[in-house]
């Protein structure tokens, strides 16, 4: 149902993401002039969840029966489903018992649950009719559809975009400069318009963006059962593992692992797959599968893998078609980055130049 569902809504992703991130900024612009700081994350969190929202289904949550309170009423469900991986720096005699030991009470989100799940049965009409003549029954496959939608869309993007965002601003004014060139050019050999074609030819655009998703992986813990006795190799060892047990991956201490990346393993190097350093995308993960690799019906890798680092590199090219470059800090919320814009530089060549 996921597959079809990004297929048949495939082209609307460029036009509702360019809309609505485009509001985005205009908004950053003005609470920067207002008080010289602007919350990308605050103004990701709806921006977001209304993009996704219209990618997916064509209807607006801003414009149903939710009103502007979806992000909210997603983000308290959100975190009653990730509260173990959630610190608010308490001490850990608190935070352990209370956050990380025992399931909240489902109870005091049911509202919100059930308020979500009203829209998703109207808005989502037509993946609905899809999930029927595959044989699933509605109602089950509506659950579905909101918990891909807020648990692994809406909330990816909540961490994926900050995390992006952060690294690309302390890269620094040159790396800008050589991204809003990529960009522009591009864009530009395309009569002026964001295309899949353009979006292709940007090999720096794609190395910050793998780059971004190497150092923040959405989703840093995989958990399964071996379903058979294997052997699992590091470089120096070999592990037994016996069928039923439970295995934890931590992908960080893969993704940063200096055999492979070298002495700047734990640092943003935005051209690090660029040409012959494609070849080390095999070892990026995020997806929860290599990035040379594609999800399947077969396989556990993110089925909005291809779907993610498209609106990863969409987020830059936004940026860098309407700034010559940016500043911002960088520090840690909740679940992820955070990041404060505290100045743009209006861009001074291509499309968006004034």
């Amino acid at each position: 149902l996921l597959f079809s569902l990004l297929a048949s809504r495939k082209d609307a992703v460029i036009p509702a993401f360019r809309s609505h991130f485009s509001s985005l900024l205009a908004t950053v612009e003005s609470q920067l002039v207002l008080g010289g700081k602007s919350n990308f994350n605050m103004l990701n969190d709806f921006t977001s969840f209304e993009f996704i929202a219209d990618a997916y289904f064509g209807v607006l949550p801003s414009a149903s029966d939710l009103g502007t309170t979806g992000p909210t009423k997603a983000a308290k469900w959100l975190i009653f489903q990730l509260h173990p991986l959630v610190t608010f720096g308490l001490p850990l005699i608190l935070e352990e018992p209370l956050l990380h030991t025992v399931l909240l009470p489902p109870i005091f989100v049911s509202g919100d649950y059930k308020a979500l799940y009203k829209y998703f049965y109207a808005a989502a009409t037509k993946a609905l009719d899809m999930a029927e003549s595959l044989g699933l029954n509605r109602d089950e496959a509506c659950h579905n559809l909101l918990f891909a939608t807020v648990f692994n869309s809406y909330g990816g993007l909540k961490v994926m975009l900050p995390g992006i965002l952060g690294r690309i601003a302390e890269a620094g004014e040159k790396f800008h400069q050589r991204l809003a060139a990529e960009v522009r050019i591009a864009v530009a050999d395309a009569g002026g318009k964001v295309t899949i074609e353009a979006l292709e030819k940007m090999e720096l655009t794609k190395s910050a963006v793998w780059e971004a998703l190497r150092l923040e992986p959405p989703v840093k813990f995989q958990y399964g059962r071996a379903k058979a006795d294997m052997n699992i190799e590091s470089h120096d060892a070999v592990f037994a593992v016996k069928k039923g047990e439970m295995l934890f991956g931590y992908q960080p201490c893969a993704t940063k692992d200096p055999r492979v990346f070298g002495s700047t393993a734990r640092e943003f190097v935005g051209d690090r797959f660029v040409g012959e350093g494609s070849k080390l995308l095999q070892y990026v993960y995020w997806s929860n599968g290599r990035e040379t690799e594609s999800p399947s019906v077969d396989n556990k890798q993110c089925p909005g893998k291809n779907l993610v680092v498209l609106v990863g590199r969409l987020l830059v090219v936004e940026m860098f078609l309407r700034y010559d470059t940016f500043a911002a800090d960088v520090g840690v919320d909740l679940l992820g980055p955070k990041v404060e814009f505290t100045g743009v530089t209006k861009a001074t060549s291509g499309p968006g130049a004034v």
